[in-house]
C-alpha cells in the first residue's frame, strides 16, 4: 500500500506551472515537524510535494508561504540524468487530496480559507451548494487514468 498523510506549512509561495500538453501543475515544498529526539526537540522535515489540475490552481491562488495544508497522497520516486552526467533519484509526494488548515499567522492577511477542502470531487452530499466553492464552474469532470502524466 502507498499511501501518504501529511501535516505542514508551505515554505515558499506555490507557483503555478502548465505543461506543454495544457496541465496545470505545481511543486512546493512542505515542512512537517518530525518525531522528538531524546532531548524532546523535533527535527522539521522538508517534503516535495506535486499537486495537478484544480488543486494545483487553487493551491497557488488561495494559500501562500506559511500556511498549514493537510495533504493525501503517495509516494513516486524516478531518476534523471543530471548535465554532469551524473544519475540523481527524486522521491515526491503526489497529492490526491489537499485541505487548507489555517494560515502561518491568524493575525496577517492572507488569501487561505480555514478547512476549505481542494478535492476534485466529494462524496459528501450534507455539503449545500451555496458553501461549495466550486458551484459555479458547473458538472463535475470526470478524468479517466488514461489522461493521467504518471
Amino acid at each position: 500500500m502507498n499511501n501518504v498523510t501529511l501535516i505542514g506549512r508551505l515554505t515558499a509561495d506555490p507557483e503555478l506551472r502548465t505543461t506543454s500538453t495544457g496541465l496545470s501543475t505545481t511543486r512546493f515544498t512542505l515542512a512537517v515537524n518530525g518525531r522528538q529526539n531524546q532531548n524532546g526537540e523535533r527535527q522539521t522535515n522538508f517534503i516535495s510535494i506535486v499537486a495537478w489540475r484544480s488543486q494545483a490552481e487553487n493551491l497557488c491562488k488561495y494559500i501562500k508561504k506559511g500556511g498549514q495544508i493537510a495533504v493525501e497522497g503517495y509516494i513516486q520516486t524516478g531518476s534523471y540524468t543530471a548535465q554532469d552526467g551524473t544519475k540523481r533519484y527524486t522521491t515526491d509526494v503526489v497529492a490526491n487530496h489537499i485541505e487548507f488548515l489555517g494560515s502561518r499567522n491568524d493575525n496577517v492577511e492572507t488569501n487561505t480559507n480555514t478547512n476549505f477542502d481542494m478535492s476534485t470531487s466529494s462524496n459528501d452530499e450534507t455539503t449545500s451548494l451555496a458553501e461549495d466553492p466550486y458551484a459555479s464552474m458547473g458538472d463535475e469532470t470526470v478524468i479517466s487514468e488514461d489522461d493521467l502524466p504518471f
